[in-house]
């Protein structure tokens, strides 16, 4: 997932993200935050294979896995 999404979706699972001396972005926050954001972040997952899956076609599963896996090496 690119920078961005990521700090976008701990901005909507509550944490605060501001400027750091380390970079244009921060992000910093609680526990609940965490469990808001992987719950996000597996919704955006879940729908990104879902996608890679609607085109696919039926007869070739391993095929499938093999696209859904490659996701990780982007």
């Amino acid at each position: 997932m690119p920078q961005d999404e990521t700090i976008e979706l701990a901005r909507q699972a509550g944490f605060r993200v501001g400027p750091s001396r380390d970079g244009p972005d921060d992000v910093w926050g609680v526990g609940a935050n965490l469990e808001r954001f992987a719950k996000l972040a597996a919704e955006k997952e879940r729908e990104a294979c879902a996608k890679v899956a609607d085109g696919w076609p039926d007869y070739d599963v391993q095929g499938l896995a093999e696209a859904i896996r490659a996701r990780g090496q982007e």
